[in-house]
């Protein structure tokens, strides 16, 4: 008999692009890749064109969309609401999924859900979102069968703060399967008006990191072009502003948000280092693909980057980002040997078979 498992890819069907369209693609594909003997992937989706669905996720063995548009199917799963979505193995690669009384002990039904970060919407951000993600999980509070995060450091905050306790698992993420300098680097950047030379700043995290993201920076690389990566399309107007209070030169700074892979690496590529100022209780995105290509990177010290980053690169106090970016630079063929040895520690098939195991566990 074959088993099914069923992966919630509503961030490929009418989703605008984000972080999580990316994630959701590379946990699908490592999941047919690594799939054990007589198990296969299906996709669950909301209504909508799912060509490019099958055309970023090659392999699945069907397409189950459950009837409603993705703004409908997200508020009735709100709302614990999930019309012909059924039972089986579920797995989502967000917290965005069909969360449901169901029966994993006689029906063998199993949901799955996955935490990447716990936000901050202090920083001006919707409403509607963040009475969306705490909508999402109560649900999964209730009705989860496991929550995978991404670090032992969330994992302990859900704990304390929530009544998951025993059900939350730790399995990382990764850079993009594949990720490397593309051979048309260089065009790419011209393309982005990017110079061959600059310091790379994740735009991840509240606006008091950016402060200490850019005050790093004049202090550390005063004579480097600053490029952002990771602000988020929505963001892009906020950081422009906070690097004009911070004193950045307009010419020297590029706030880039909705680039592939490709043109991310492309631009890490030209970096002399990047600086993760961000403490938020997120997983690095931008550090891992740091790792990928061999940039060195400083971060603040934070459990998450801790635990993340160990020896791949340097940690200290948000006070001390400008100094260290200063060392940093003149200790770089050190710096990025420790962080491409680091980055071969996470990849999307590793967390694809912990994956696996965990709903044969459970």
């Amino acid at each position: 008999m074959t088993v099914t498992l069923r992966v919630v890819l509503d961030q490929l069907v009418g989703a605008p692009a984000s972080e999580f369209t990316a994630v959701s693609a590379e946990v699908a594909r490592a999941l047919i890749a690594t799939a054990p003997r007589d198990c296969e992937v299906a996709a669950l989706v909301p209504a909508g064109d799912s060509a490019a669905l099958e055309r970023e996720v090659p392999g699945l063995a069907r397409v189950d969309a459950v009837g409603m548009p993705r703004s409908a199917a997200l508020t009735s799963w709100q709302l614990g609401v999930a019309p012909g979505v059924g039972g089986g193995l579920i797995h989502s690669p967000t917290l965005a999924a069909p969360l449901v009384r169901h029966d994993r002990i006689n029906d063998n039904d199993q949901t799955i859900v996955t935490l990447w970060e716990i936000p901050d919407f202090s920083d001006a951000a919707s409403k509607t979102a963040a009475l969306a993600h705490k909508a999402m999980l109560k649900r999964a509070e209730r009705h989860a069968d496991a929550v995978i995060v991404p670090t032992h450091a969330i994992a302990e905050r859900l704990a304390a703060t929530t009544k998951l306790r025993g059900r939350v698992r730790v399995i990382a993420g990764a850079a993009p399967e594949g990720f490397a300098v593309p051979g048309d680097a260089i065009g790419r950047r011209r393309a982005l008006v990017v110079p061959d030379r600059v310091l790379v700043l994740d735009g991840a995290g509240a606006e008091a990191d950016l402060d200490a993201g850019f005050a790093a920076a004049l202090c550390g690389a005063p004579d480097v072009p600053i490029v952002v990566l990771g602000a988020g399309d929505m963001r892009v107007d906020r950081v422009r502003a906070r690097a004009e209070q911070a004193g950045v030169p307009s010419a020297h700074l590029r706030v880039l948000a909705g680039l592939d892979a490709h043109d991310r690496a492309a631009v890490l590529d030209a970096a002399v280092a990047v600086i993760a100022p961000s403490r938020a209780s997120a997983f690095p995105w931008r550090v891992l693909e740091a790792f990928a290509v061999g940039v060195p990177v400083i971060a603040a010290d934070c459990d998450d980057h801790r635990e993340i980053i160990v020896d791949g690169g340097v940690l200290v106090d948000p006070a001390e980002l400008g100094a260290a970016l200063h060392d940093a630079i003149g200790d770089s063929a050190r710096l990025r040997v420790l962080a491409r040895d680091r980055g071969r520690g996470f990849s999307w098939s590793d967390h694809a078979a912990r994956v696996w195991e965990l709903h044969a566990e459970l």
